[in-house]
């Protein structure tokens, strides 16, 4: 009996054990996630590169899709010079320093012959002019054969448009509005601080609500004629980006889309379905080659797809940094995806059209072996992590035509950069403004606004001169042709 109760206890402590031994792998393997996760940063995840600490930032890693130029850092020999220069007819009276006494013996200098004259001039901004004020004077006169009165219109001039309108007899000129519309969508800054700097820049004080309204008109002008051009220019395009990022507006998220080149830039904003992808009216008809990430909102799209390979590299990087030895595949990977990168970049720079054979088929066939490893080593392993890689791993073997798109097509970049870039200026008004609109119009109206500045500057065209502009004879429009053309 004795030896029966032994037994009984011993077979309990065991399964006691097993017990513990399954909690403790089972912690362990969250641990590991947790920690996966507080890893991640813009470098291998989605997140972007202001959410990550600058007491946390690490060095960076040395594989890169970038290669070294081979440049010292800092000015290049050759370069040209940005130094001003003197300017031979100063708008001020030239104050002469001269010597009154030696400083060898202290006498006079009065007699004393100029051996030499170093010149140095002081460039400063003039104390800001009073606003200039023109009136307009409409005369309404009396017919003497009919005595019928005649009124005429207020469009005499450029700023016709500013003085027709019903309203205030005392307006702003286009001038005022381009100064005021630069610094609220050129430069992102909040309507208050907008208001006080155009007032001690310009000397014109304006309200709030006005500053806050600027923008609105602004866009109402862009959105009769500018917006449609450019939808019809981008559908023609051979290669197009597109992209999205979240925005706060009245209270909640939102989504502002862009679709854009080199050269034209359009937002828009909606939700992240396929429809508010469509609502753009680019995408729906455009059949040349869309570079985008993976969301598979863009799938519906009749584009040829070719997929951002920065995104796939962060995305191989988090694989790979949270278990360096077992994902070995995805180190291949990426560096597959670099080395094909670097084919095409040195294949464009000679001239070429499309890679040579013997380079395609290498690079495909390190491809086609770094995915089926990758899902041969990740099948039927348990965690987060392995499902994580499995998924990544069929992604690379289900999508490869889209993925190399780049090296099968010189045409095609290897990163969608240009829509990252075009959307940045979201971001950056969120943290300079409260982190969020406060209407949807508000919203809306910027990135009508962003997408007619983004297009300008693409151009080599000044910000303020495209407001004047806009706010004078018209919005500025691009030709159908690019520059390189």
């Amino acid at each position: 009996m004795l030896l029966e109760r032994l037994l009984a206890r011993v077979a309990e402590l065991e399964d006691g054990l097993a017990a513990r031994d399954r909690v403790i792998a089972a912690q362990a393997e969250r641990i590991a996630e947790l920690e996966r996760r507080l890893a991640a940063d813009s470098s291998n995840s989605s997140r972007p590169p202001s959410s990550d600490a600058p007491w946390e930032k690490k060095p960076a890693a040395k594989r890169s899709g970038r290669s070294r130029s081979g440049r010292r850092p800092g000015k290049q020999p050759g370069a040209g010079s940005v130094s001003r220069s003197l300017s031979d007819d100063p708008d001020r009276r030239i104050v002469v320093i001269e010597a009154e006494h030696c400083s060898g013996c202290a006498q006079s200098l009065a007699g004393g012959v100029e051996r030499s004259r170093e010149r140095r001039q002081v460039v400063d901004a003039r104390p800001v002019p009073p606003p200039e004020i023109t009136e307009y004077q409409r005369v309404s006169k009396v017919c003497p054969c009919c005595g019928r009165v005649t009124t005429p219109g207020w469009d005499v001039d450029d700023h016709g448009g500013v003085v027709a309108p019903p309203g205030s007899p005392v307006r702003i000129g286009p001038e005022t509005l381009a100064r005021c519309a630069l610094l609220t969508c050129g430069h992102y800054l909040p309507v208050g601080r907008a208001t006080v700097l155009l007032e001690a820049l310009s000397g014109v004080r304006v309200s709030t609500w006005f500053t806050a309204r600027v923008r609105a008109r602004a866009a109402a002008k862009l959105t009769e004629v500018f917006l449609p051009h450019l939808r019809t220019l981008l559908a023609s395009v051979p290669v197009l980006h597109a992209d999205e990022t979240t925005a706060r507006a009245d209270g909640g998220l939102r989504y502002l889309h862009v679709a854009c080149t080199e050269y034209l830039t359009v937002m828009h904003v909606g939700g992240r379905s396929a429809a508010d992808i469509d609502a753009g009216g680019v995408l729906p008809g455009f059949t040349g080659v869309l570079v985008r990430d993976g969301y598979a909102g863009y799938a519906h799209l009749p584009a040829t797809h070719a997929w951002c390979g920065a995104h796939l590299l962060r995305d191989l990087r988090a694989v790979s940094d949270a278990d360096a030895t077992g994902q070995l595949w995805a180190l291949g990977m990426a560096d597959t995806l670099i080395e094909a990168h670097h084919a095409a970049t040195d294949a464009r720079g000679r001239g070429a059209d499309r890679l040579d054979a013997p380079t395609l088929a290498r690079i495909r066939s390190l491809y086609r072996g770094a995915a089926a490893k990758g899902q041969a080593d990740n099948r039927g392993e348990p965690g987060p992590l392995a499902e994580q890689a499995r998924t990544l791993a069929r992604r690379f073997g289900r999508f490869e035509d889209m993925i190399l798109r780049f090296a099968t097509d010189l045409a095609v970049p290897f990163t969608n950069n240009q829509a990252e870039a075009s959307v940045r200026p979201v971001k950056v008004q969120q943290r300079t403004s409260g982190g969020a609109w406060r209407t949807l119009q508000g919203l809306v109206d910027f990135a009508t606004v962003q997408s007619y500045l983004d297009t300008a500057h693409k151009w080599g065209i000044d910000k303020l001169d495209a407001l004047r502009q806009l706010f004078t004879t018209g919005p500025w429009l691009p030709p159908a042709l690019t520059p390189a053309e």
